[in-house]
């Protein structure tokens, strides 16, 4: 894990951190090759320079984020925003089914969106998976 994601998780309160430390875990088991840095504050983690799976601090709760999510087909996730981005909320540990979540964290590296090139292209995203 990168050490600006552990002083994340660190930062939260402990039943977050609980919740950010798992996934951090399981997504970096998940997706060795994949890149963790923060970005926009939070951790995501990347693969070739596209934003893959994160996870941010909400007021009420941890928010896991799978960029091209939408197109998983996987119930337990809801729609995020107007691209093809899709979410879990948690407010406890116990509420991560890890089993659902390697998953999705497979769907994630064998179905991708170019979001890193989405300003290039004017807010149009192409499938690349």
């Amino acid at each position: 894990m990168h050490p600006d994601t552990q002083a994340y998780n660190d930062a939260q309160s402990a039943a977050d951190k609980a919740i950010c430390d798992l996934l951090a875990r399981q997504i970096g088991t998940a997706l060795p090759e994949a890149e963790n840095k923060l970005w926009h504050r939070h951790p995501v983690w990347f693969l070739d320079g596209n934003p893959i799976a994160g996870y941010s601090k909400l007021k009420s709760c941890i928010r896991l984020l799978f960029w091209s999510g939408q197109s998983f087909d996987e119930a337990g996730l809801q729609d995020e925003g107007s691209f093809k981005a899709a979410e879990a909320r948690y407010t406890d540990v116990a509420q991560v089914d890890v089993e659902a979540l390697q998953r999705w964290l497979g769907k994630a590296r064998d179905i991708q969106w170019d979001y890193k090139n989405i300003v290039k292209r004017k807010g149009k995203l192409e499938r690349l998976k």
